[in-house]
């Protein structure tokens, strides 16, 4: 964002795909959001080119999605579907503004939007997208009957009424500020001047959701029972071996969709999807989805480097502290744990993407009142490696604590030969630098996020991605008893702040409010452990065309094509 000379583009930079949980966590990396996009891709629209016969895309997601619901989904497998399956009010385009998508236009008169849905538009099975089909959406996000409780719940609490109805307080959703005025009019109303509203509409727990729903509550998880209003319907999911999903002849803008076929294979090992790639199994390898092992990240820089992309992204790769389990409930343990490590060794060693170390939660590329919001509040200022430091920090928390010996310690990650790598090094680290033997526990996708969700871990492996180009979107997942806020932290100093910051658009203000809030969550709490700043690696055939990769490293394939080769 250009925070000065144009506040509501910079804050309408949203990415609409989403382990790490992040969501968004994702499954490699984070959640999803939107910004200036890159076509890695390659150029669109030349002369000489020649569209492949076969338009059927091969790539490959490292892990299965756990639910196809948009109300339910926090993780970027689920995301990369997910945005091929449905659409929003707005979605993100490649110079990373909200356009117009289901809504073919809207006014905007303070905290008041008027959206005008498309006329014609339909859902796979031909009826007619309506506003009621968001306002059933939304309500069902919010609803605090909902089971399990959404965990985006709170992106919509910008909406008058929101979280007051999804908290039980308000019990009428008739008084929340969303309603269908006609079929094709919807009208929301925000609690204050929010400039990013318009990017948020295209995340996916703002998907519009059809009444059919209502008959199974096991839709979700059956390919025959979802109605989708996207370019791509699900037609096949043989669980744990691949997804498949053919061109929706019924969307609305169906004849820009070049796209027939995208064959998703659910591969968890990088070496395999690596050899997939070079044998032409796979059209794409690499960030987010999938993965290319670490160690090969150099060979194949030099063996493919036609073919070879790699980009800084919004997103923060870390491990959270379970603060409501011992022995993390103790601060100074916490804070022993963090400041023992050599982040500058794990990127160098280990990870081996250029990736940058983390000492905050923030990452570089999201705009703040005046630039980079990293920039002008270094994360050098929350804390420094200091190992003797950090056994004396041990040494006081254990005392406190009544330790003479420091529990049995279990660091889980979700399988990943790259998690695997990093989690032994740092459990190396441990051991070497702090005396603490640090058990390493592999976890298949499903399972690690439900035992994450649950509180059920004392450290985990955790990443998120910017949902979209503001500080909020990392910060305000840790209020207390936020839907992401898997680490049970619970603070009423920062969840003030981040009240005060969603109540004001003063950009001064508001990145002070940030600066606070993430002091608190770092430095003062330790509530979570920053390791490094993600980037996008990846190898992509010279003949996929218009693949486009945002700031947070989403990946939009919905306008892709193929070249003949």
């Amino acid at each position: 964002m250009k925070k000065n000379k144009s506040l509501l583009l910079l804050l309408t930079f949203v990415l609409a795909i989403g382990t790490l949980l992040s969501a968004c966590g994702s499954n490699d990396n984070a959640s999803s959001g939107g910004n200036n996009g890159t076509n890695t891709g390659g150029n669109t629209g030349e002369a000489t080119e020649k569209l492949a016969a076969d338009q059927t895309l091969r790539i490959n997601l490292s892990a299965e999605p756990p639910t196809f619901d948009p109300g339910q989904a926090q993780d970027s497998q689920a995301n990369t579907v997910l945005n091929l399956m449905y659409e929003g009010l707005t979605r993100i385009d490649d110079s990373g503004q909200a356009v117009p998508a289901a809504a073919e236009k809207w006014e905007v008169d303070g905290t008041k939007y008027t959206f005008h849905l498309r006329q014609g538009a339909t859902w796979s099975n031909g009826d007619p997208v309506t506003a009621e089909n968001f306002v059933f959406a939304w309500e069902r996000v919010l609803s605090p009957k909902t089971d399990p409780a959404p965990p985006y719940a709170y992106q919509l609490y910008y909406i008058k009424g929101a979280k007051e109805y999804n908290e039980g307080t308000l019990t009428d959703f008739n008084e929340v500020g969303v309603k269908a005025i006609d079929a094709n009019t919807l009208e929301v109303n925000l609690n204050t001047p929010t400039p990013y509203f318009l990017g948020l509409t295209s995340f996916y727990t703002f998907f519009p959701i059809h009444q059919s729903v209502k008959e199974d509550p096991k839709w979700a998880v059956n390919k025959d029972k979802m109605v989708v209003n996207g370019e791509f319907t699900l037609t096949t999911w043989d669980k744990g071996q691949t997804i498949e999903l053919t061109k929706n002849d019924k969307y609305w803008d169906a004849e820009s969709i070049k796209l027939n076929t995208i064959n998703m294979s659910l591969v968890e090992s990088g070496a395999t999807e690596l050899a997939s790639y070079k044998n032409g199994e796979l059209d794409r390898a690499g960030h987010p989805n999938g993965e290319i092992p670490t160690d090969q990240i150099p060979i194949v820089k030099n063996e493919l480097k036609d073919e070879f992309h790699v980009k800084g992204i919004a997103s923060t790769y870390y491990y959270q502290f379970n603060v409501t389990a011992k022995p993390f409930d103790n601060e100074k343990i916490r804070k022993a744990f963090a400041m023992s490590l050599s982040r500058q060794d794990l990127v160098e060693k280990v990870s081996l993407g250029g990736q940058i170390p983390a000492y905050g939660f923030v990452p570089p590329g999201i705009e703040g009142a005046e630039g980079e919001f990293r920039a002008a509040h270094a994360d050098s200022e929350y804390f420094q490696e200091n190992y003797d430091e950090a056994k004396k920090l041990l040494e006081e928390g254990m005392k406190e604590e009544g330790y003479t010996k420091l529990p049995e310690v279990t660091l889980i990650y979700n399988t990943s030969e790259g998690h695997k790598k990093i989690a032994l090094a740092i459990a190396d680290m441990w051991k070497n630098n702090l005396g603490v033997d640090v058990k390493t526990e592999n976890q298949e996708w499903g399972v690690f996020l439900q035992n994450r969700n649950s509180l059920n871990y004392q450290i985990a492996r955790a990443g998120w991605t910017a949902d979209y180009s503001d500080p909020m979107t990392f910060l305000d997942m840790w209020t207390t008893g936020g839907g992401n806020n898997d680490v049970g932290f619970a603070n009423p100093e920062y969840d003030k702040l981040i009240q005060e910051a969603k109540a004001t658009d003063d950009v001064k203000v508001r990145d002070e409010k940030f600066s606070q809030a993430e002091t608190i969550l770092v430095k003062d709490n330790m509530a979570i452990l920053p390791l490094y700043y993600y980037t996008n690696v990846s190898l992509v055939k010279p003949y996929l065309k218009n693949v486009v990769v945002d700031y947070s490293g989403a990946v939009d394939y919905s306008r892709a094509y193929l070249l003949e080769h």
